[in-house]
This record gives C-alpha cells, structure tokens and sequence, in this order.
C-alpha cells in the first residue's frame, strides 16, 4: 500500500491483532478436524496465499496434524470461469481442503475458488477468511472467520499480511 493510500485509510487491526485472529482460526480448524493426520490449506493467489501460510505455521505449533499449502491461481476479474491452476502437484481426493482468503464480500472469488474440489471425492472442504464482509452474492458461507466487519458497498476492506511493516486489516 503507497503511503497515500495509508494516510486515507483507517486502521481496523493491528498486526497483533491480526495475529491472534489468525491463531484463534487455526484452534478452531484444529477443534473441529483433530481427528484428521492432515489437511490442505488452499489460499487463493495473494493475501489468501500469504493468510493460508500464516495458518500452516499456527496449525503445525498446536497440533500434530500434517499440514500442506498450496496456492490457488486464477484472474478473480473475469466474469465467467477460468481454468484454475495450483502451484504444485497435490492429491486432494478423499482429503480435508481448507480454502483460505483474506476477504469475504460477495462470495464470488470464493465460488470459483472451490471448482477444482467439486470434481474429486473429498471427506470436507471448508473455508477460511480474515474478514467477513457480509455482502454476499453467492451462497459462500465461511466456516472460519476471524473478524466481521460490516461494511457499505463501496468501502473496500484490505487485509495486508505479506508486508511485516504495514500488516494489519485496513478500511479505506
């Protein structure tokens, strides 16, 4: 974020709070698949990417679980489905999917993020975000939230957790 953008924003949480919502997501994902030897953590391509590594960290210092990432790319600005590509090779048949992003809005990034799980068996897929936004379009529902924030329409929400200086949720 350009330091003008920061100058016109408002700080919703701090990097430490951001943290510890970021921890509590990673108990809650714990609690409610502690029976599993393992997971996957989906992110979608940027601040999901980077939100789905800080949860594999977390998971990994409170649980035995064996946890592998992977990052979901696709353009999230076409209007109809593109090919969704995974930045390794991953078998994610009869597996636990945690889909992770930073923001929930209208549900649609989400939507299309769950596309390549539809057609293989899977035990669950979940979801994982860092802000609920509650405008939603589609019918996405998070499992793990860790801030709901509501919002008008034309506020946009900016979750920052690849940059340690300016890490924090933002309201601009």
């Amino acid at each position: 974020m350009s330091d003008s953008n920061i100058a016109s924003s408002r700080q919703i949480l701090s990097s430490h709070q951001t943290g510890q919502k970021i921890r509590r997501i990673a108990f809650e994902i714990y609690e409610h698949n502690f029976e599993e030897t393992g997971i996957i953590i989906a992110g979608i391509a940027g601040e999901g990417y980077a939100f789905a590594k800080r949860l594999s960290t977390e998971l990994l210092a409170i649980s035995p679980l064996d946890v592998q990432v992977v990052e979901l790319r696709f353009d999230k600005h076409i209007h109809f489905q593109c090919p969704i590509i995974f930045d390794r090779e991953i078998n994610v048949e009869n597996k636990v999917v945690i889909v992770a992003d930073d923001v929930l809005n209208t549900g649609r990034t989400l939507a299309f993020a769950l596309e390549p799980f539809l057609k293989v068996t899977m035990k669950k897929v979940q979801v994982a975000v860092v802000v609920d936004r509650g405008h939603h379009l589609f019918p996405i529902h998070a499992d793990y939230v860790g801030y709901s924030l509501s919002t008008t329409l034309t506020e946009h929400v900016e979750v920052i957790l690849s940059n340690a200086d300016e890490e924090g949720v933002y309201l601009r």
